[in-house]
């Protein structure tokens, strides 16, 4: 591989403004690994024109002194994300050759930074799914492999798992993902890679296809800490066609990381030691507090009851938001359309949808219109509202006595494709220590720890309160440093 797909985001724009290479050097150099790498179906869409015109214009304006702040940086796009004139899918059949006519609000906002565009990246349709195999455009395999001589495929995790092999197969220095019950944090734990979920409302989810309206976020996914911080910046911000978002600067989480965590309070809820969680991922986190102790860190107990219904309360709650968001997809407007040669509009309706959606995405449909149903809306969906509002009451009462919480992100290192995909429930508890945070919108951080016996990357896990980024990101520095993960997966592809 080229030495220059072997930089960080920061890597890649500080050596440019130095004058050490090109942006045109760079883009070909990750066009390149892209064009090597298809075996990984990490992308669906390659766009090396605008990652080679986003780097002319690099070059121009730094020949003018008039550089931009991620200037020379080419990024990749989960396909989540509407790409103003390309292909903006969702992984779904349903929105197969679709085009936007407008730009979402953070893919803009990198752009307007400066940034270069590869290609859209495969996730699992409509972001459901937590291993990437629900994709209408077949899985993303995960570039690593197991240590055991064997040749398993892996998932890369979901659903942001073409952004995460990206980034962890060096197709991309940085990619954005979509963070709804893990989709950012599960991933990058899987695949070696740091990401972070912002606080609900940071990132404009304008332009962003809906899953589930009050729990999708957008959120960087790359190398390290500091490019997370770098990247964050650069998307985050307050967008007025938006209604959920946050009317605030946006701080300068670059300028002000810090490692220096000495006398911070870290948090480890009780609730989070589940019994069958492999030793590995309780021997993980138990090396994390010791690095967050030795960083000079007061480690707590804390106690956050309501965990143990946040799975349950999340598999109400989304299913049903899916289902009032996905019912725009009927083939009237825009989309696929399936007409059957005999039959009316409603015939249309069911043909289109029986066509358009894959099983996942229908067995959530369904799950969300029976909870909103007249005669169920009572028993399931408003008291899974009630219970959500326990989940972030447990966690205002814990900053009391903390200042960020440190967990495991996943509750196994990535298992093969096709090991889960007949248990939906096996797949679902994945997300069991990430979803807890998105229910109350908080910020979190998965960071690399530690490979397991297989010689597969383990991640742990930093959630913090409502807009303290910074402090997540700096906690997560310390451990970073301590860690010194620099394992990387084999290039086989």
């Amino acid at each position: 591989m080229s030495d220059l797909t072997d930089l960080t985001v920061a890597g890649i724009r500080d050596g440019f403004r130095a004058g050490d290479f090109s942006a045109r050097d760079v883009a070909e150099a990750f066009i390149a690994n892209v064009e090597k790498a298809r075996g990984l179906n990490a992308f669906v869409v390659e766009t090396p024109d605008h990652a080679l015109a986003a780097a002319d214009a690099a070059d121009a304006a730094r020949a003018s002194g008039e550089l931009k702040p991620l200037s020379g940086v080419p990024l990749g796009i989960k396909d989540l994300f509407a790409t103003r004139g390309c292909q903006t899918t969702a992984g779904s059949r349903m929105l197969g050759g679709f085009e936007p006519v407008y730009e979402s609000t953070v893919s803009g906002n990198l752009f307007a930074a400066g940034a270069g565009m590869l290609g859209k990246l495969n996730m699992d349709e409509f972001a459901m799914g937590s291993s990437n195999e629900t994709s209408a455009w077949g899985n993303v395999i995960s570039p690593w492999r197991r240590s055991d001589g064997g040749n398993a495929a892996l998932t890369p995790g979901g659903s942001s798992g073409g952004s995460a092999a990206a980034v962890a197969a060096r197709l991309a220095p940085g990619v954005t993902g979509t963070d709804t019950g893990g989709s950012i944090r599960q991933p990058a734990a899987f695949t070696g890679i740091t990401g972070i979920k912002p606080t609900y409302g940071r990132c404009s989810r304008y332009g962003m296809v809906a899953f589930a309206s009050s729990l999708d976020q957008a959120g960087p996914m790359a190398r390290d800490v500091k490019d997370c911080a770098i990247l964050l910046e650069a998307m985050a911000g307050f967008d007025p066609k938006d209604s959920t978002s946050l009317q605030l600067d946006v701080p300068a989480w670059e300028r002000n990381l810090s490692a220096d965590i000495r006398g911070k309070r870290i948090g480890i809820p009780r609730e989070y030691r589940i019994e069958g969680v492999p030793d590995e991922i309780d021997a993980a986190w138990e090396q994390g507090i010791a690095w967050m102790r030795d960083a000079g860190a007061e480690i707590v107990e804390v106690s956050l009851p309501h965990t143990r219904y946040a799975l349950p309360t999340y598999y109400i709650i989304a299913p049903a938001e899916a289902s009032s968001n996905l019912a725009r997809y009927d083939g009237v407007k825009y989309g696929l359309r399936q007409q059957p040669d005999k039959g009316g509009l409603a015939d249309m309706y069911e043909a289109t949808r029986a066509a358009g959606f894959g099983a996942e995405v229908k067995r959530r449909i369904m799950i969300g219109t029976y909870v909103l149903s007249a005669g169920f809306y009572d028993a399931y969906f408003n008291q899974a509202q009630k219970v959500r509002a326990l989940i972030a009451r447990d966690f205002e009462r814990v900053w009391e006595s903390c200042d960020v919480i440190l967990t495991p992100t996943a509750p196994s290192a990535a298992f093969g494709l096709g090991e889960k995909s007949d248990d939906p429930i096996a797949m679902y508890l994945n997300d069991v220590f990430a979803v807890p945070a998105s229910l109350a919108g908080l910020p979190a951080i998965s960071v690399p720890a530690a490979l397991d016996r297989q010689g597969l990357p383990l991640g742990l896990q930093f959630v913090g309160r409502a807009l303290d980024e910074q402090g997540v990101l700096n906690a997560a520095l310390a451990l970073e440093e301590r860690a010194g993960f620099t394992h990387r997966a084999e290039a086989w592809w």
